[in-house]
């Protein structure tokens, strides 16, 4: 366990105080809970790199935590329908995806493909996209599915980039 492995783990602990913030209609705090976990995605990321404390744990948890928080804010936007439900459902759908597909793989001895540029845009056009939505900003919900669209690509990508990554290593016997 490092610092960066350490952020990402305070990352989780965010969750319930977004969602205890968002309970009670406190919704520029719950935003602002949010942004706190997008800059401590940043600088576990920026210290992992720059000290060099990479981790195969790190590379699994970091975009759990991402993907949990998204998941939270979406499923609260719906219940306060906020979105629309096929938004959420595409966007669960992916996300949940993506880390079941991640941890399968992780555990056939797999490797991950590491958060690239285009993965952190997308999580960034996300929390675009959540900031318009809390402003109720007439525009939110399209460019939403302009974001959705974007994600899809992204996680297209990632599948061949995990495809490269690994097609010459063998799968692990059972």
């Amino acid at each position: 366990m490092n610092l960066p492995n350490l952020i990402t783990l305070f990352r989780f602990t965010l969750i319930p105080v977004y969602l205890i913030f968002f309970i009670n209609d406190k919704m520029m705090i719950a935003f602002l809970v949010v942004v706190a976990a997008i800059l401590s995605d940043i600088l576990d990321g920026y210290i992992a790199r720059k000290r060099e404390m990479v981790t195969e744990v790190g590379i699994m948890l970091d975009p759990l935590a991402d993907k949990l928080m998204m998941v939270t804010v979406f499923v609260s936007l719906l219940y306060e329908q906020l979105i629309p439900w096929q938004a959420a459902i595409a966007i669960f759908l992916r996300d949940i995806g993506m880390v079941i597909g991640g941890f399968f793989y992780h555990f056939q001895g797999k490797k991950t493909v590491p958060a690239n540029v285009m993965g952190k845009l997308t999580t960034i056009l996300y929390y675009s996209a959540i900031f318009f939505i809390i402003l109720n900003l007439k525009f939110s919900v399209s460019f939403l599915w302009i974001v959705i669209i974007f994600s899809f690509i992204t996680s297209i990508i990632y599948i061949f980039q995990f495809k490269s990554l690994n097609q010459n290593i063998p799968k692990k016997a059972n």
